[in-house]
């Protein structure tokens, strides 16, 4: 049986798209995480700007609190509410639905679109992590959220119906679901 040149390209072609379609990409946190892998907090817009090499864009919520977002080249967009005098006491971590990319180097270690549930909990269950599954009203229904307190702050892992981690989330208090 031989092969046509017409489909060995085309199947050369599809491995290469799925080879970068989700080739696994590494941010550099650099000194925005301590040596325990920890996001470091508070920090300022420029710092996490100058360490992600990339500018933050500003916005307003209807109630007129501000923001500042990035979106780095691996695909990764960190945002975060500002505090007083813009500083940025909580951080959050997530890919948008259009690019699926694994992207690696998050704080505690975690790698989005990679790490899964089980090993979450295996991994901070000595931090006391609930699980809860999602209901329909979440972006990721069928899914889980994680949420374990390491020294002052809180981290919520959002899975969604696969169980592999989506979102991240590092607050210096749980946030009310009722608030979204």
């Amino acid at each position: 049986m031989q092969i046509k040149p017409l489909t060995l390209i085309l199947a050369l072609v599809f491995q290469l798209i799925s080879v970068t379609a989700f080739s696994q990409k590494r941010v550099e946190l650099k000194t925005l995480v301590n040596k325990e892998s920890e996001f470091v907090l508070p920090q300022t817009v420029e710092k996490i700007t100058t360490i992600l090499n990339t500018d933050a864009s500003y916005y307003e919520n209807a109630n007129g609190e501000r923001y500042a977002r990035w979106l780095t080249k691996s695909g990764l967009e960190l945002y975060t509410a500002l505090g007083k005098n813009d500083s940025v006491d909580e951080i959050f971590f997530d890919i948008p639905d259009d690019k699926p990319v694994v992207v690696a180097g998050l704080p505690y270690g975690l790698t989005l679109n990679k790490t899964t549930l089980q090993e979450s909990k295996t991994k901070f269950a000595k931090y006391g992590a609930k699980d809860e599954k999602l209901g329909m009203d979440s972006e990721f229904e069928g899914g889980s959220k994680l949420i374990f307190k390491k020294g002052k702050h809180y981290a919520t892992l959002l899975f969604d119906g696969k169980n592999l981690l989506k979102s991240v989330g590092i607050t210096k208090e749980l946030i009310d679901p009722a608030a979204n």
